[in-house]
């Protein structure tokens, strides 16, 4: 679901993606595993291990998720020729333009320009798997370099920047004062719950991996809907916001009460306007085409909202998105995330 969303002055030059030796590691509040998962690939001693060649590397070899303090925090690639990320380490917030959001917030991973910040209950690993999520989001090949530069710039040239805030859960976020404090007039800002965040995968009895919506919410809302406003701008009249109004059964500027029996999307949330329902819609026919609904059980699980639940479906049920999304002028990604960026 959308929740947050607002707009930093900067440029993507440098690539940004480790951080600093971990500060104050919390308990999650389900009783945060900082263990280690074959997903993550993560050791407490490990020595950092290069990103950009650890494809090369033995498939056993571990990513260290520590990283070494630096000045500011930040792991900074040299922007030469190969333009290469090292490692996805968790630090302290940095000061600067972010200052205010420490006082909300312990930990912190840049990736590529955007930021991730989370409160010292949300375990490390849930953390470093948003991160690594984000990372394959923007750089779905896996090169060290992202796939859509203009998309990248854009969600770091948001006023404040592009950032996604990590709670334990939903009561720690309504608690926090974040709401009141006005930092969604400061930054871009979309937020990921820990308890719904899965680092093992999407699967049935576990629940879905909510990283892949929330994540992928704010590439899609502070990147290509901003970066491409006639084909994915989050309103009436853009090429997505048309093909949702078939999807849906008609253009519906508020929440219908019910939907046309023909329509394939029927979000029933009446809080949710006509931007936010493309921003859903987007969520869905990506990530139906990339495979993530499709895992046994799911597609009758949100057959209720969404119907095309694979890339089969998608394809023969809503050919406008499908065309869209694999119009190769986006560079959208072509495989879903799976929370080992590098690995």
């Amino acid at each position: 679901m959308c929740r947050f969303v607002s707009s930093t002055e900067g440029l993507c030059a440098l690539l940004v993606i480790g951080l600093s030796a971990v500060m104050g590691c919390g308990d999650d509040g389900e009783q945060a595993d900082n263990k280690p998962d074959t997903q993550q690939q993560q050791h407490d001693t490990a020595p950092p291990v290069d990103v950009s060649t650890a494809a090369d590397a033995s498939r056993s070899q571990a990513v260290d998720t520590r990283g070494a303090a630096t000045d500011g925090g930040a792991v900074l690639v040299d922007s030469g020729a190969t333009t290469k990320l090292t490692t996805i380490a968790i630090g302290a917030v940095p000061g600067g333009s972010l200052a205010p959001l420490q006082k909300y917030f312990s930990k912190y991973i840049g990736v590529f320009g955007v930021h991730i910040v989370a409160t010292a209950k949300v375990s490390d690993k849930k953390v470093l798997h948003a991160a690594h999520v984000l990372a394959q989001y923007l750089d779905n090949d896996e090169d060290g370099v992202v796939d859509n530069p203009l998309v990248v710039q854009t969600m770091v040239k948001q006023a404040g920047g592009s950032v996604l805030v990590m709670f334990v859960n939903g009561d720690e976020l309504d608690n926090s004062g974040v709401f009141e404090s006005g930092l969604e007039e400061k930054f871009a800002i979309q937020d990921l719950q820990g308890e719904e965040t899965h680092p093992e995968g999407s699967r049935a009895g576990n629940g879905f991996d909510a990283t892949l919506e929330e994540v992928l919410h704010l590439v899609t809302g502070k990147g290509y809907s901003v970066a491409y406003p006639d084909v994915f701008g989050e309103k009436v009249g853009s090429q997505i916001g048309d093909a949702m109004d078939k999807a849906r059964g008609g253009q519906f500027i508020s929440t219908p009460a019910s939907y046309p029996s023909s329509a394939w999307y029927h979000y029933g949330d009446d809080t949710c306007d006509y931007g936010c329902q493309v921003t859903e819609y987007f969520y869905w026919s990506l990530t139906s085409l990339l495979g993530a609904q499709g895992y046994p059980g799911r597609c009758a699980e949100i057959a209720n909202e969404w119907q095309p639940c694979t890339k089969e479906k998608l394809q023969n049920t809503d050919p406008a998105i499908y065309k869209l999304l694999t119009d190769p002028t986006y560079k959208l990604p072509s495989q879903i995330p799976d929370g080992s960026y590098g690995v």
